[in-house]
């Protein structure tokens, strides 16, 4: 992949993370913390209905896309049974108790509210697999614009809303946010119009679909438990502490996406690069094993860069956020880790073994209920801010010895130390620092300076391959 798609692909991240550094702030002193807890389960609750009802049969489209010759078909083949499914099961939700997800959601019983977020779902759904299209096809530009025009919407909605005089409630923030899927979903239908369209005129290949239904289930479970690992902070923070714990949690994870936009960017682009390795017989295990290694780097480098300057993040945002300070940095190494265990877990998906993918997903997130359980409670969103950090350290465990048992032996032993003393300091630090700034910058700093030495020749090898 040249630099021109690289380049293209970072703009939609970047863009959206510059966005989200003003929009946010500008969230938190407009609306109350809760308003900022409600459209988080509105987000979380997205996820969760395109994860379960793509059947898994979005990562099938992924996988089959450079070995399937009919494409409209092939989207066909993924597309139809989930959205027949998702519209059937809505319409049974809101047919039996029409308030039934605005009271769960949002503890308010709304008609509206209802409506316009199983319209979200549907919406999102269907994005996704329109998404995946530009994605596939290397539209890197028009797939960042995509992403990228939601935030900017969003930004202009809430100054309209602030400007105008209307009420700053969960109502006009909710809404704002529909509008910017809703405009997004546009933009991907314009973007791929000469896609999806001859699908109308393709039949629907029932033995493709059991090949994908069969790569793609196994992936509903394990991207359930994915699904759970990365929200049931929120769930716990929803149900066993409050509001405020939850908004003053969700603004921190937002910070941490923001400042985690390698991850996206990488995670973009890598999947589909080796798989198209995979389809042209030309693997560098090499090149994996050296870009594993430029990953680890980069993730110690931002995890520990973030806890020097979490002190920062207050003079942005109201008294009520100082906390956010000492929990960035275990809400930052969560997708981090995530984003690590791709390149070394990949083989997983290279040799069809989704089960383990699956298994993985389970026990990581089993150990997130537990520790959520116990430190919810007592610590808040820094119990669930831990809990998570932790069972993110065992995703990345654990999928990368499944890989090395159905793939290849992959060196593993500098990662692991450096994940599991990284991840250790993180929670230490939260807990046993965070009444005192000054000790908890200095660990940080000699954190930085052990990061320096560790990774030398790593650096070096950087500096030397951008210079030539």
């Amino acid at each position: 992949m040249n630099a021109k798609k690289i380049i293209g692909y970072a703009v939609g991240p970047i863009g959206s993370g510059l966005i989200g550094l003003i929009t946010l702030p500008m969230i938190t002193w407009f609306y109350s913390v809760e308003d900022v807890g409600r459209i988080s389960m509105l987000q979380v609750c997205t996820s969760f209905f395109v994860l379960l009802f793509c059947l898994g049969l979005d990562q099938a489209y992924v996988r089959e896309y450079h070995e399937f010759p009919n494409k409209p078909q092939l989207l066909k083949v993924v597309l139809l049974p989930s959205l027949i499914i998702s519209i059937t099961v809505l319409s049974i939700f809101y047919l039996y108790d029409s308030l039934i997800v605005s009271q769960w959601l949002y503890g308010i019983a709304s008609h509206y509210l209802s409506i316009i977020s199983m319209c979200c779902f549907l919406v999102a759904l269907v994005a996704r697999y329109l998404s995946l299209i530009l994605r596939m096809q290397e539209k890197a530009l028009a797939f960042s614009m995509s992403q990228l025009l939601p935030k900017i919407l969003f930004l202009i909605f809430v100054l309209c809303v602030v400007y105008l005089g209307f009420v700053t409630d969960s109502y006009s923030l909710i809404t704002a946010n529909a509008l910017s899927l809703f405009a997004a979903f546009v933009v991907y239908l314009w973007n791929t119009k000469y896609d999806w369209l001859p699908l109308f005129k393709e039949k629907f290949n029932w033995q493709q679909f059991q090949i994908s239904l069969a790569f793609g289930l196994p992936l509903v479970i394990g991207g359930l438990a994915s699904w759970g690992l990365n929200v049931m902070d929120r769930i716990f923070l929803r149900n066993m502490s409050t509001y405020t714990e939850l908004g003053i949690y969700s603004v921190a994870m937002s910070i941490a996406g923001v400042a985690a936009l390698f991850s996206g960017i990488f995670n973009t682009i890598w999947a589909p690069m080796v798989f198209k390795w995979v389809g042209e017989g030309n693997i560098n295990y090499k090149k994996i094993d050296d870009i594993s290694e430029y990953v680890l780097a980069a993730i110690y480098f931002l995890v520990v860069l973030s806890g020097l300057f979490s002190w920062i993040i207050p003079i942005f945002l109201p008294q009520s956020y100082a906390e956010i300070q000492f929990i960035i940095t275990a809400c930052l190494l969560g997708p981090l880790l995530y984003t690590l265990s791709e390149t070394t877990a990949v083989g997983i998906a290279i040799a069809r073994k989704t089960k383990l993918a699956m298994l993985a997903s389970i026990v990581a997130m089993l150990i997130n209920v537990v520790g959520n359980y116990i430190l919810v409670p007592k610590y808040g969103a820094m119990g669930a801010a831990a809990a998570t950090a932790i069972a993110f350290w065992s995703f990345f465990i654990i999928r990368t010895e499944f890989s090395k048992l159905v793939w290849r032996k992959i060196p593993v032993l500098k990662s692991y130390i450096c994940v599991t003393f990284l991840t250790f300091s993180v929670v230490m630090s939260m807990f046993f620092l965070s009444t005192n700034l000054i000790h908890f910058i200095f660990l940080w700093l000699i954190l930085l300076v052990m990061g320096l030495y560790i990774f030398f020749g790593t650096i070096i090898k950087i500096i030397v391959r951008v210079n030539y």
